[in-house]
């Protein structure tokens, strides 16, 4: 992906070929935007939710950028990046926050979807889970540290933190929203027309390849700040599911991981992710335990 202006190619030496991309992609100063008319959206980032418009838009914010509005902040990169469509005021798109240079940013196309994905793991948030204990007193499975390193021997030394005291390690300031130099933004785009409940799963089936992904190369489930972007087509072929036993599904899995494999691969060229959040500049440890209880028809909460 370049970062000079021109969309983003399958083939470096010409423009996109038809019907091989799902969105319109061009990088300006920082800001993607991805472009298909007419888009139904669902975002989780900062002022995210519903929206129906032509374009998203992804944003890479300096280090130390400390802007506390955030919206008039996006539509200021965006107006500056040259993004002006007359048909969807900038303010009204959604749009997700990185640490992370648009040169990482990578897509994967299959089928009738197609996934843009930017990562950075420099705020990892650790969920350990080795001996954990079910209430009955059963030991739960433990998960270890991944055998080997898919992303490649530049990053050997990833493994899983846990034990971590979450005082003890480094942490994101809760009251900083300043994004660390970190997160794993994913757009996963398709041209079917998916119901209401549909797009919404979506999201969960998208997070889900994320973190399965990650949990095999690093060790963390995600970060502190990770967000999801799905998109349809209301013109589209209709589809009343996106499981993953369902063709947007399954094709969401694998272009969700294979662009995060690409982008960490980037990212990650020249130097190891954090192999613990101790050592990571930001990052956060749940090792709390909550207190589980037995749903009762009767109303009565029973241990």
């Amino acid at each position: 992906m370049r970062d000079d202006g021109e969309s983003m190619s399958d083939d470096a030496e010409g423009p996109e070929r038809p019907g091989t991309t799902v969105f319109e992609a061009t990088v300006r100063d920082g800001v993607c935007r991805l472009r298909r008319p007419g888009t139904r959206w669902l975002s989780t980032g900062y002022d995210g939710g519903e929206s129906v418009g032509d374009c998203a838009y992804l944003v890479s914010v300096p280090e130390g950028w400390d802007d506390v509005d955030v919206s008039a902040y996006t539509a200021r990169r965006r107006r500056e990046a040259g993004f002006r469509d007359s048909d969807q005021p900038v303010e009204s798109a959604p749009t997700l926050l990185t640490g992370v240079s648009m040169r990482h940013a990578r897509r994967a196309r299959l089928g009738p979807v197609e996934a843009v994905v930017t990562a950075g793991v420099n705020n990892p948030a650790a969920l350990p889970l080795t001996a954990v204990e079910s209430p009955s007193g059963a030991v739960g499975a433990t998960a270890e540290p991944p055998a080997h390193d898919a992303v490649g021997a530049r990053a050997q030394n990833v493994v899983r933190a846990t034990g971590q005291d979450a005082d003890e390690a480094t942490t994101h300031d809760p009251d900083d929203d300043r994004p660390p130099t970190g997160t794993v933004n994913v757009v996963v785009g398709t041209t079917r027309s998916l119901a209401p409940g549909a797009l919404a799963n979506l999201v969960a089936v998208a997070a889900e390849a994320k973190t399965a992904t990650l949990l095999a190369l690093t060790g963390f489930p995600g970060t502190t700040s990770d967000a999801v972007l799905v998109g349809c087509d209301p013109d589209g072929e209709a589809a009343a599911f996106s499981g993953s036993a369902t063709a947007v599904g399954s094709a969401a899995r694998a272009c969700v991981r294979d662009a995060l494999l690409a982008s960490l691969d980037s990212r990650y060229a020249e130097e190891s992710p954090p192999n613990s959040v101790e050592q990571a500049e930001y990052g956060v440890v749940t090792d709390e335990r909550a207190r589980v209880r037995r749903v009762d028809s009767s109303g009565h909460a029973r241990e």
